[in-house]
């Protein structure tokens, strides 16, 4: 009898894993990258797989670095509006030419910048660098460098995939770009500015069949694995709520739209850096970096952060989409999000899974302190203030906000708790999986298809609290179907926001 109810279960965690792995397995039947493939005229499976990056500011170059560290990858070419400056926001001091210099083992590198420096220029010197001074590849030819990413994919016909670290208003022009040129797509989160945007970057890397994967490196954790398994396995019975708590934001929002124009910087192209949103003059108040708190460009704290959390959440309980969003906030502004928010979602049953609520809090707002908890005990993590806390009918587990180190609140249960048997399947990265699917080996988790419906909640989350009220969603027909206490014009203004229209030519459809 356990034996039968062990394979039950493994049975079970086996179809979830497929479930959530997610790509269609239609992808094995399409085409795919020159390097995927052997035989006569192709780039056989052993050689490298060639990427290009676009958008190579702070984040971009970080993520580029990454993968560059991959001995079977070569970065060819970078692609960015800005030619290059030294104003870009940064972890900590000296924390971006610092993983620079570690990379080409080179304590001299940067050594006249004037501060954090980045853009397509320094970009190409430190992929040169690297690949002749660390790689030491031969018939190295040097990586090209871009300002339109158009001129890029007119001009490297043998790329096998691009990274795509532009701000937020950007990424689904250009990785629905990219899949219809036939390219892999690797994409900052959260995965796109729109919910309409949303669903056409899902049916783009449907019908390509081609590898997406989003960086919520989340996905592939050890820990998102343990909160599934405690969960299926009904550690602390079915959950009802989860609470979610994040610092940011770390930008200025709940602000006005300036009224001064500022000189444009030389090297920037600020009119393809607006692209699809409508234009205005340049102001140092809207780059690098400050503008996720501008409705343009931007989903506030909730598009920076909430595209981890709620990508494991969305595995561990296992979310369809969400059927109402409400919001309340510090006071609003017209073209920037507030100081503070919150935000509940209501998640409808699943199968044998309760209905659950999600609660958001961000800037200084937190839940209640759970009572489980000791005075000595912290209920955030030390170095970022940041959690989740889920909150079933017989207990509740409080973790980071990404879903790292759970345990079971109070501190004697936990001491106490036998794990159930660890039966999902282990990842090797989100990076290693995006790289592993380019060449034909295995599917990518966090794919434009799984990730749809989870923007989607997280967009609606910003729709309420411009609306500031509650609204209920239609998930098939992708309409809100009631917004609280709104006018006839609200409710078109809500609409509306699924699909802001788009500056020509960037317009999608």
């Amino acid at each position: 009898m356990k034996k039968s109810k062990e394979s039950s279960r493994t049975s079970l965690l086996t179809r979830r894993a497929f479930l959530t792995e997610g790509a269609a397995s239609a992808a094995a039947l399409t085409l795919l990258p020159r390097s995927s493939l052997g035989g006569a005229g192709n780039v056989a499976p052993s050689d490298r797989i060639t990427l290009a990056c676009i958008g190579v500011g702070a984040q971009g170059t970080r993520v580029m670095m990454d993968f560059m560290k991959f001995p079977d990858t070569q970065v060819v070419a970078v692609c960015d509006v800005n030619h290059e400056s030294s104003d870009y926001s940064e972890w900590g001091p000296g924390e971006i030419v610092g993983k620079e210099r570690k990379l080409l083992n080179d304590p001299t590198w940067g050594s006249d910048w004037k501060g954090p420096t980045c853009g397509r220029a320094p970009a190409a010197r430190l992929v040169d660098a690297y690949y002749t001074k660390v790689r030491g590849l031969s018939n190295y030819r040097g990586c090209a460098s871009y300002n339109d990413f158009r001129e890029l994919f007119d001009k490297e016909k043998d790329l096998d995939g691009v990274v795509v670290c532009t701000p937020d208003h950007w990424h689904a022009f250009i990785s629905i770009y990219a899949l219809h040129h036939g390219k892999a797509v690797f994409s900052q989160k959260p995965m796109t500015h729109s919910v309409f945007e949303a669903g056409l970057m899902a049916k783009a890397a449907r019908e390509t069949g081609l590898p997406t994967q989003v960086a919520v490196m989340d996905e592939a954790s050890d820990a998102t694995r343990f909160l599934t398994e405690w969960v299926a396995a009904g550690v602390i019975g079915q959950v009802r709520e989860v609470h979610n708590w994040s610092q940011r934001p770390y930008w200025p929002q709940g602000i006005a739209r300036p009224t001064d124009a500022e000189p444009v910087p030389d090297g920037l192209d600020w009119d393809l850096w607006l692209g699809p949103a409508p234009v205005r003059p340049f102001n140092h108040i809207y780059l690098p970096f400050v503008w996720r708190g501008w409705y343009d460009f931007g989903e506030g704290a909730i598009g920076d952060m909430g595209n981890y959390s709620f990508d494991t959440m969305f595995r561990v309980l296992e979310l369809t989409a969400p059927t109402a969003v409400e919001a309340s906030s510090t006071p609003r502004f017209p073209e920037t999000f507030p100081v503070a928010e919150l935000v509940h979602w209501e998640f409808p049953a699943r199968k044998d899974r309760a209905p659950v609520t999600i609660h958001w809090y961000d800037a200084h707002l937190r839940p209640q302190r759970p009572k489980e908890l000791l005075p000595s005990e912290l209920m955030s993590d030390p170095n970022d203030g940041e959690g989740m806390l889920f909150v079933g009918d017989s207990g509740k587990i409080l973790c980071g906000f990404e879903g790292e180190h759970p345990r079971l609140i109070p501190s004697s249960r936990m001491k106490a708790f036998v794990p159930p048997p660890d039966n999902l399947p282990k990842s090797p990265g989100a990076y290693r999986e995006w790289l592993d699917a380019i060449r034909g080996k295995g599917r990518t988790r966090a794919n434009y298809e799984f990730e749809q419906p989870v923007v989607e909640a997280l967009l609606l989350g910003c729709i309420a609290q411009r609306m500031s009220t509650k609204l209920e969603w239609d998930a098939v027909n992708k309409r809100i179907t009631t917004l609280d206490q709104a006018t006839e014009a609200e409710f078109a203004t809500a609409n509306a926001l699924l699909n802001p229209p788009a500056r020509a030519p960037w317009g999608l459809s």
